[in-house]
C-alpha cells in the first residue's frame, strides 16, 4: 500500500469522478483507475461502487477513508516537521474566522507569513466560534479566532487572549436613538433585533446581557454574517449588536449610526490552536500575528 494510492482514493471519494480526482493529482485518468484497482486487490475488497452515472464508496471504502485521511496527514506531518529542524517551513495551515474578527488583522498576517514561508498552503474557513472550537479539537483546523461572552472559555484546545471589547448598538443612520450615549438595554428592549442565530457565541453574549438585565427582547431576524446583519439594520427592520472594534474596521458597515449603551454585552476574542502542539506552519503563524515563541510552542 502506498501513500500515492491513499492520495487518489481520497480524490475519488472527494469529488466523486475519476476524471476531476486525476486532474486533481495531475495524472491521466487511467494510472489513477489502475492504482486503486491495485489497492482494492491487494485490500481484497472494492473501494468504490462504479456504475455510468456515478460513483459512490462503498462499506469498505468508507471503513477506510478516514484512516487513510490520518495516514495522509501524519506523512504530510512528518515531513514539515523534519524540514522545520533545517529552517523550512512548509505544509498546509487551515484557519477558522469568525465573521467579526476584530484583534488580528488575519490578511495581514498571512501576507506576512507567506512572505517568509511561502511553501505554506493555507485554506480559510468562517464559522461561529462554537464550531470552529470544535473543529481545531478534533484536527480538522489548525487554529481559529473565537470571539466569546467574558463568562465562557474554549476547552478542549490551546488559547490565548487577544483583546476584550463592548458591543454596541448598531441602527439606521436616521433612527431616533442614532448617536445617543449613555442609553441602557431597558431604552432599546422594545425594538426589534436583528442577531447571530440561536445558541452560536455569537448571540449568546446579547442574551446573556438582556438576561441579566432581567429584560425580553424580540430577535426579528438571525443571519449567519454581519455584512447582512448590515443590510436589515440599513433598512430599518431591526437594530442589532455588534463589538465596537469590528465596526471601525468594517467598511461594509459605513452609513449606519450607533450607540453607546452602558451595560451593553462584552466579548473575548480567543486564537486557539490544538493539541498536544502545533505544526510548523501554525506555529510560524502564531507568531506572525505576535504570540510568544515560548507559548506557541504549546506541547
Amino acid at each position: 500500500m502506498e501513500l500515492q494510492q491513499m492520495r487518489y482514493v481520497v480524490a475519488v471519494a472527494e469529488t466523486s469522478n475519476f476524471t476531476r480526482a486525476a486532474e486533481r493529482c495531475h495524472v491521466v485518468q487511467s494510472a489513477l483507475s489502475h492504482q486503486i484497482k491495485r489497492l482494492e486487490h491487494e485490500l481484497g475488497a472494492a473501494l468504490f461502487a462504479r456504475t455510468s452515472r456515478q460513483v459512490r464508496l462503498t462499506a469498505a471504502g468508507e471503513a477506510f477513508l478516514p484512516a487513510a485521511r490520518q495516514a495522509l496527514e501524519a506523512a504530510e506531518r512528518a515531513a514539515a516537521d523534519a524540514a522545520a529542524t533545517v529552517g523550512e517551513v512548509r505544509g498546509r495551515l487551515s484557519v477558522g474566522v469568525i465573521p467579526t474578527v476584530a484583534a488580528v488583522d488575519v490578511p495581514a498576517a498571512l501576507r506576512d507569513l507567506r512572505r517568509r514561508h511561502p511553501q505554506v498552503r493555507v485554506s480559510l474557513r468562517t464559522g461561529p466560534s462554537e464550531l470552529l472550537t470544535a473543529d481545531v479539537a478534533a484536527g480538522r483546523l489548525d487554529v481559529a479566532f473565537l470571539g466569546l461572552p467574558s463568562s465562557a472559555r474554549p476547552s478542549g484546545v490551546h488559547r490565548h487572549e487577544l483583546a476584550r471589547d463592548r458591543l454596541v448598538a448598531v441602527l439606521a443612520a436616521d433612527h431616533p436613538l442614532a448617536g445617543a450615549e449613555g442609553l441602557a438595554l431597558a431604552d432599546l428592549a422594545a425594538e426589534p433585533f436583528v442577531d447571530f442565530p440561536y445558541g452560536s457565541a455569537g448571540r449568546a453574549q446579547t442574551d446573556q446581557a438582556f438576561a441579566h438585565a432581567g429584560l425580553g427582547r424580540d430577535v426579528a431576524f438571525e443571519v449567519t454574517d454581519a455584512p447582512l446583519m448590515a443590510q436589515i439594520i440599513r433598512h430599518r427592520l431591526a437594530i442589532g449588536f455588534l463589538p465596537s472594534t469590528y465596526l471601525r474596521r468594517a467598511p461594509e458597515l459605513g452609513g449606519l449610526a450607533t450607540a453607546t449603551v452602558t451595560d451593553a454585552p462584552s466579548r473575548v476574542e480567543y486564537v486557539v490552536w490544538g493539541k498536544p502542539g502545533p505544526t510548523p506552519a501554525t506555529r510560524a503563524f502564531l507568531t506572525a500575528i505576535g504570540l510568544p515563541t515560548a507559548l506557541v510552542g504549546g506541547r
